[in-house]
Protein backbone atom coordinates (compact mmCIF):
# COMPACT_ATOMS: atom_id res chain seq x y z
CA UNK A 1 0.00 0.00 0.00
CA UNK A 2 1.60 3.36 -1.00
CA UNK A 3 2.30 5.88 1.73
CA UNK A 4 0.46 9.19 1.55
CA UNK A 5 3.04 11.92 1.46
CA UNK A 6 3.00 15.59 0.67
CA UNK A 7 3.95 15.97 -3.02
CA UNK A 8 6.23 18.89 -2.10
CA UNK A 9 8.17 17.08 0.66
CA UNK A 10 11.15 14.80 0.05
CA UNK A 11 13.42 12.92 2.49
CA UNK A 12 17.03 13.97 1.92
CA UNK A 13 19.02 12.07 4.58
CA UNK A 14 20.55 9.87 1.87
CA UNK A 15 21.51 12.85 -0.28
CA UNK A 16 23.02 14.66 2.73
CA UNK A 17 25.27 11.64 3.34
CA UNK A 18 26.69 11.92 -0.19
CA UNK A 19 29.49 14.18 -1.42
CA UNK A 20 28.80 17.74 -2.57
CA UNK A 21 27.57 17.78 -6.15
CA UNK A 22 25.29 14.75 -5.81
CA UNK A 23 21.80 15.52 -7.10
CA UNK A 24 18.25 14.22 -7.25
CA UNK A 25 15.53 15.35 -9.66
CA UNK A 26 11.86 15.12 -8.77
CA UNK A 27 9.05 15.64 -11.31
CA UNK A 28 5.93 17.53 -10.25
CA UNK A 29 2.56 17.12 -11.93
CA UNK A 30 -0.88 18.22 -10.80
CA UNK A 31 0.20 19.68 -7.46
CA UNK A 32 -2.06 22.21 -5.75
CA UNK A 33 -1.33 24.30 -2.67
CA UNK A 34 -3.26 26.78 -0.58
CA UNK A 35 -2.07 30.32 -1.17
CA UNK A 36 -2.02 33.38 1.04
CA UNK A 37 -4.30 36.40 0.78
CA UNK A 38 -6.60 36.56 -2.24
CA UNK A 39 -4.44 34.41 -4.52
CA UNK A 40 -5.95 31.32 -6.10
CA UNK A 41 -4.43 28.78 -8.47
CA UNK A 42 -6.33 28.35 -11.74
CA UNK A 43 -4.20 25.36 -12.80
CA UNK A 44 -2.11 22.84 -10.87
CA UNK A 45 1.64 23.24 -10.55
CA UNK A 46 3.79 21.24 -12.98
CA UNK A 47 7.53 21.09 -13.57
CA UNK A 48 10.61 19.57 -12.02
CA UNK A 49 12.76 20.14 -8.95
CA UNK A 50 16.47 19.39 -8.72
CA UNK A 51 18.10 19.16 -5.29
CA UNK A 52 21.90 19.31 -5.32
CA UNK A 53 24.11 18.61 -2.29
CA UNK A 54 26.41 21.48 -1.31
CA UNK A 55 29.05 21.70 1.39
CA UNK A 56 26.51 23.50 3.65
CA UNK A 57 23.18 21.89 2.78
CA UNK A 58 21.29 21.62 -0.51
CA UNK A 59 20.64 23.91 -3.46
CA UNK A 60 17.07 23.66 -4.75
CA UNK A 61 16.50 24.67 -8.38
CA UNK A 62 13.09 24.36 -9.95
CA UNK A 63 11.19 25.50 -13.01
CA UNK A 64 7.47 25.30 -12.34
CA UNK A 65 4.43 26.47 -14.28
CA UNK A 66 0.89 27.25 -13.19
CA UNK A 67 -1.81 29.89 -13.66
CA UNK A 68 -3.39 32.30 -11.21
CA UNK A 69 -7.11 33.13 -11.21
CA UNK A 70 -7.20 36.93 -11.38
CA UNK A 71 -9.42 39.79 -12.53
CA UNK A 72 -8.45 42.07 -15.40
CA UNK A 73 -7.35 45.38 -13.89
CA UNK A 74 -9.14 47.35 -16.65
CA UNK A 75 -12.43 45.55 -17.40
CA UNK A 76 -12.73 43.33 -14.29
CA UNK A 77 -13.29 40.12 -16.30
CA UNK A 78 -12.03 36.88 -14.79
CA UNK A 79 -8.73 35.89 -16.38
CA UNK A 80 -6.23 33.07 -15.87
CA UNK A 81 -2.69 34.46 -15.79
CA UNK A 82 0.01 31.91 -16.64
CA UNK A 83 3.18 32.20 -14.53
CA UNK A 84 6.55 30.47 -14.57
CA UNK A 85 8.42 30.07 -11.31
CA UNK A 86 12.20 29.84 -11.42
CA UNK A 87 13.41 28.85 -7.97
CA UNK A 88 17.06 28.89 -6.86
CA UNK A 89 17.19 28.56 -3.10
CA UNK A 90 19.75 27.27 -0.63
CA UNK A 91 18.20 25.15 2.12
CA UNK A 92 20.27 24.40 5.20
CA UNK A 93 19.95 21.51 7.67
CA UNK A 94 18.40 22.10 11.08
CA UNK A 95 19.93 18.92 12.59
CA UNK A 96 23.53 17.76 12.12
CA UNK A 97 23.36 14.45 10.21
CA UNK A 98 26.43 12.97 11.95
CA UNK A 99 25.69 13.94 15.57
CA UNK A 100 21.91 14.40 15.59
CA UNK A 101 22.33 17.69 17.45
CA UNK A 102 20.42 20.83 16.53
CA UNK A 103 22.36 23.25 14.32
CA UNK A 104 22.95 26.84 15.43
CA UNK A 105 20.57 28.88 13.25
CA UNK A 106 21.27 32.29 14.81
CA UNK A 107 23.83 33.28 12.13
CA UNK A 108 21.24 32.86 9.34
CA UNK A 109 17.79 33.07 10.95
CA UNK A 110 15.96 33.78 7.68
CA UNK A 111 17.42 30.83 5.75
CA UNK A 112 15.10 28.04 4.68
CA UNK A 113 15.77 24.90 6.73
CA UNK A 114 15.26 21.17 6.33
CA UNK A 115 12.97 19.60 8.91
CA UNK A 116 14.27 17.77 11.97
CA UNK A 117 13.87 14.55 9.93
CA UNK A 118 16.11 15.87 7.09
CA UNK A 119 13.13 16.47 4.80
CA UNK A 120 12.81 19.25 2.26
CA UNK A 121 9.44 20.96 2.55
CA UNK A 122 9.19 22.94 -0.67
CA UNK A 123 5.67 24.31 -0.18
CA UNK A 124 6.71 27.53 1.69
CA UNK A 125 9.30 28.27 -1.01
CA UNK A 126 6.76 27.70 -3.81
CA UNK A 127 4.12 29.78 -1.99
CA UNK A 128 6.59 32.66 -1.68
CA UNK A 129 7.58 32.37 -5.37
CA UNK A 130 3.91 32.44 -6.46
CA UNK A 131 3.27 35.54 -4.34
CA UNK A 132 6.26 37.29 -5.91
CA UNK A 133 5.18 36.27 -9.43
CA UNK A 134 1.66 37.67 -9.07
CA UNK A 135 1.21 40.40 -11.68
CA UNK A 136 0.57 43.90 -10.33
CA UNK A 137 -2.08 44.73 -12.95
CA UNK A 138 -3.23 41.60 -14.82
CA UNK A 139 -4.92 42.16 -18.17
CA UNK A 140 -7.32 39.95 -20.14
CA UNK A 141 -5.47 41.10 -23.28
CA UNK A 142 -2.75 43.71 -23.84
CA UNK A 143 -5.07 46.19 -25.60
CA UNK A 144 -8.00 45.88 -23.18
CA UNK A 145 -9.86 49.22 -23.37
CA UNK A 146 -11.41 48.81 -19.92
CA UNK A 147 -14.71 50.25 -18.71
CA UNK A 148 -16.57 53.41 -19.71
CA UNK A 149 -15.93 56.07 -17.08
CA UNK A 150 -19.53 57.27 -17.27
CA UNK A 151 -21.69 54.15 -17.39
CA UNK A 152 -19.28 51.32 -16.53
CA UNK A 153 -20.02 49.33 -19.70
CA UNK A 154 -17.14 47.33 -21.16
CA UNK A 155 -15.67 49.43 -23.96
CA UNK A 156 -14.78 46.23 -25.86
CA UNK A 157 -18.48 45.33 -26.15
CA UNK A 158 -19.08 47.94 -28.85
CA UNK A 159 -19.75 51.65 -29.33
CA UNK A 160 -22.13 53.50 -27.11
CA UNK A 161 -22.83 57.16 -26.45
CA UNK A 162 -23.93 59.37 -23.59
CA UNK A 163 -26.31 62.27 -24.28
CA UNK A 164 -25.21 65.54 -22.71
CA UNK A 165 -28.56 66.07 -21.03
CA UNK A 166 -28.17 62.94 -18.85
CA UNK A 167 -25.99 64.76 -16.32
CA UNK A 168 -26.89 64.73 -12.65
CA UNK A 169 -28.52 68.12 -11.91
CA UNK A 170 -26.34 68.54 -8.82
CA UNK A 171 -23.25 68.52 -11.08
CA UNK A 172 -24.65 70.85 -13.78
CA UNK A 173 -22.67 73.85 -12.56
CA UNK A 174 -19.42 71.98 -13.26
CA UNK A 175 -20.05 72.32 -17.04
CA UNK A 176 -19.14 75.98 -16.79
CA UNK A 177 -15.91 75.30 -14.89
CA UNK A 178 -12.81 76.30 -16.86
CA UNK A 179 -9.18 76.27 -15.74
CA UNK A 180 -7.34 79.60 -16.03
CA UNK A 181 -4.73 79.77 -18.80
Amino acid sequence: MPLDRDPLTWPLAGLLAEAPGAARTYPLAGVTIALDDDLRLADPIDGSVTVRRTNRGVLVTARLTTSLAESCSRCLRDVDVPITLDIDEEVLPSIDLATGKAMDTSAEPDAFRLTDHHELELEPIVREAVSLAEPIAPLCRPDCPGLCLICGQELASGPHDHPDEDIDPRLESLREFKLPD
